[in-house]
């Protein structure tokens, strides 16, 4: 490479929140804490489903699917920043690293894909109640689930592989928990034009559009609930999309944040905002499905009977 201040670069380092050593054992406790909050709370989601027949209904299934993403979405970034803060190093490998961003992306997508099947479930159950078992079936719920893990694909291999083409500079301090797309950028000496080209392009239609679907959804939903003549029929209506709603807030309030605007502009202090969606959402997401969700207490409250543990 050109230039004086660039090298070959075989390792980045990873700053994390804080390098104050005092802060360490801290951070530790309580990235450890939340890990396994969302790791336990998400795996048991998905056994509450799996183990309760009634609950083999297409909502369901994509929200067990969700708990799954959520156990990979943290897992592929937490356990690396415990281990850095265990050992007292903060390397993580080039290709590692380039690995970590893939599935961080492929994830997200997955997650923000879900969450718009799961409107478009909602609203053929209200809207469309009489065909909701026919356009629902198992065989179109599979197809819809497979063709999104297909789609996901392609925009972190596109991403990944241009990220393979860029020198960097002699700085690879990176000041994040994981390695982040934005934070990447940042350090590279080449242009990132053809990157910041596909976050705009390809990123704005894969995270954009499902969020616009979504919103769409959700008007029609609105204006069928608005239409019910019984209070009752109209609280129940409402009742089945409140926890999608409030998932969907956390998820793309703290997404559309950090990402819609250019990488320039990305600072180390959004790496804060970047925990939220990466880390908290994940671990709040079976409380907010089980806390508001009758059937779900029902069926972990079965799961884990054997054991009076359920604090409820």
């Amino acid at each position: 490479m050109a230039g004086s201040n660039r090298t070959v670069v075989s390792e980045f380092l990873l700053l994390g929140l804080s390098d104050v050593p005092e802060n360490q054992p801290l951070l530790f406790s309580l990235f450890l804490s939340m890990y396994l909050v969302a790791v336990v709370g998400n795996l048991l989601i998905i056994l509450a489903i799996g183990s309760t027949s009634h609950l083999h209904t297409p909502m369901y299934f994509f929200i067990a699917n969700l708990s799954w993403v959520d156990i990979c979405f943290t897992s592929v970034t937490i356990p690396k920043m415990l281990l850095n803060i265990q050992t007292l190093s903060q390397s993580i490998s080039y290709t590692g690293c380039l690995t970590q961003m893939y599935f961080l992306i492929l994830f997200l997508e997955l997650d923000n894909v879900l969450l718009a099947v799961m409107a478009y479930d909602r609203f053929v159950a209200i809207c469309h109640p009489l065909h909701y078992t026919i356009t629902m079936s198992p065989k179109f719920c599979i197809s819809l689930l497979s063709l999104a893990l297909i789609i996901t694909n392609i925009y972190p291999l596109i991403h990944t592989l241009l990220m393979d083409t860029l020198s960097f500079c002699a700085s690879v301090r990176i000041h994040h928990i994981f390695c982040e797309l934005y934070a990447l950028l940042n350090l590279s000496c080449s242009s990132i034009h053809d990157n910041e080209l596909v976050v705009y392009i390809l990123g704005s239609f894969i995270f954009v559009a499902p969020f616009l679907f979504i919103s769409i959804s959700y008007m029609h939903i609105f204006s069928a609930i608005l239409r019910l003549h019984s209070s009752q029929s109209k609280l129940k209506a409402f009742s089945t999309c409140s926890s999608h709603l409030v998932v969907v807030s956390l998820f793309y309030g703290t997404l559309f944040g950090v990402y819609l605007r250019p990488s320039s502009s990305y600072t180390s202090e959004d790496s804060v905002a970047t925990v939220l969606y990466a880390v908290v959402a994940p671990m709040l997401n079976p409380f907010i499905y089980s806390l508001r969700n009758k059937d779900m207490k029902g069926a972990l409250r079965s799961l884990l009977s054997w054991r009076k543990i359920w604090p409820w």
